[in-house]
């Protein structure tokens, strides 16, 4: 009975949800692409054998990336299928998967509707669903079931924020975490969640972020892009959602050694790109931007990351990162990449999505936490001018990415048995 009222609010909700999806593609035209594959339509060959792998935006599908690398390399006779729900999620599969050619599809998941799900899982036939982190659909899942085919949620986490939103809904979530073959969990807090709303023996594999490698490209560019911009030290506001922009560029504006030093910015979601712009020229800011295909001249004062996929490129140009989503009640942002990178990261209040990854970093005095963005950028404007503590944060940083490595192998370990060769 749950399932089948979740299902009849999907029903009553479609129109709206289409609106929305035609009113979010006025800025982001991807929103407006690839309709019928929402709906379980498909261009796509399907001959497999498949593995499917869901990572809904980009976070996810980056994290993919050891998991998929080291399945194509341990069962070289599959193909894959990744599906999301947000075009991001698609760009960022096309530049981190792009060599692995019609060796596997970009997709995007249908509506958690069972005739939907079920079409979609008819036109692949994947021998193993994995899902990434927290996407559960509980129609998805029934579907999963009913044609056999097993699911592995793995890099999985759960906030108590989540948790809380589970428990109102304890029968339908205890109903489709069940049905996991397999859940490997980033720690034990995690695996304590889980199993409240419903996992049945979730294993601790750990974060499998930590073992994403900086890709050669990326350290190139973000190398050039230095040489190209002179000796003045970057300040990176990275992965900034919609609200913090504000303030980072008005905390910047204000620093009386605002000219000794550039701002990168780059908004996590692109739709946002020509607003950012347009903040901070209102602010009487000097601004380039990357997708002018110009580097930064000495009179620049912000920098726009108007690109997708180069976040590792952002890291590498970068002296001091302002970590985003951490300085409004988003939850955080992943700074596995900003450690591995050997950046001193500094954090705002808000990291409950990655509070495990948050603590640790502080802990291995890898990062400071300011309540404010003027605190953060008066101790940022700080490490410019204190090059050992700077230096020994990023250390420290990458130390802590390599020591938190391995949870790739675990979670291969786990997957392998449900994989026929």
């Amino acid at each position: 009975m749950p399932r089948l009222l979740y299902t009849l609010l999907w029903i009553i909700a479609l129109p709206a949800v289409m609106l929305r999806l035609l009113w979010r593609g006025r800025l982001q035209p991807g929103y407006r692409s690839g309709i019928a594959e929402r709906f379980g339509r498909y261009a796509q060959t399907a001959e497999g054998p498949f593995l499917w792998v869901h990572a809904v935006s980009v976070g996810e599908t980056r994290a993919a990336q050891p998991l998929i690398d080291a399945l194509a390399e341990r069962f070289p006779a599959h193909r894959f299928v990744l599906t999301h729900m947000t075009p991001t999620g698609r760009e960022t599969a096309q530049a981190v998967f792009g060599r692995y050619g019609d060796r596997l599809l970009s997709v995007y998941l249908p509506y958690d509707l069972p005739w939907l799900q079920r079409r979609f899982l008819r036109h692949f036939q994947p021998q193993l669903g994995i899902v990434m982190e927290t996407e559960v659909w509980p129609n998805l899942m029934a579907a999963c079931a009913s044609l056999d085919v097993p699911c592995a949620l793995v890099n999985a986490r759960l906030s108590a924020r989540s948790e809380r939103r589970y428990l109102r809904l304890i029968t339908l979530a205890r109903k489709t975490f069940a049905r996991f073959s397999i859940v490997a969990a980033q720690s034990e807090a995690d695996a304590a969640r889980l199993k409240t709303i419903g996992a049945t023996r979730p294993i601790v594999t750990g974060n499998i972020k930590f073992d994403m490698t900086l890709p050669a490209a990326a350290l190139t560019l973000g190398a050039a892009w230095r040489e190209a911009m002179g000796e003045r030290p970057v300040i990176l506001a990275a992965s900034t959602r919609e609200g913090e922009e504000a303030p980072i560029l008005d905390a910047f504006n204000t620093h009386p050694a605002r000219d000794t030093a550039l701002l990168v910015i780059v908004p996590r979601h692109p739709q946002r790109f020509d607003a950012v712009a347009t903040q901070a020229r209102a602010l009487g800011l000097s601004v380039a931007r990357r997708s002018e295909a110009a580097p930064a001249t000495p009179d620049t004062q912000v920098w726009l990351g108007d690109s997708m996929g180069e976040m590792a490129a952002y890291y590498t140009l970068a002296d001091v990162v302002l970590m985003g989503g951490t300085w409004l009640p988003f939850g955080g942002q992943n700074l596995i990449e900003c450690c591995a990178a050997g950046r001193a990261v500094l954090l705002g209040p808000h990291t409950y999505n990655f509070s495990d990854a948050s603590d640790a970093a502080l802990n291995a005095q890898a990062g400071l936490r300011f309540e404010t963005v003027t605190e953060a950028t008066q101790a940022a404007f700080e490490l410019l001018d204190d090059a050992p503590r700077r230096l020994a944060m990023g250390q420290a940083g990458k130390d802590f990415a390599q020591q938190h490595g391995g949870a790739t192998g675990r979670t291969v370990a786990l997957l392998s048995p449900l994989i026929k060769p």
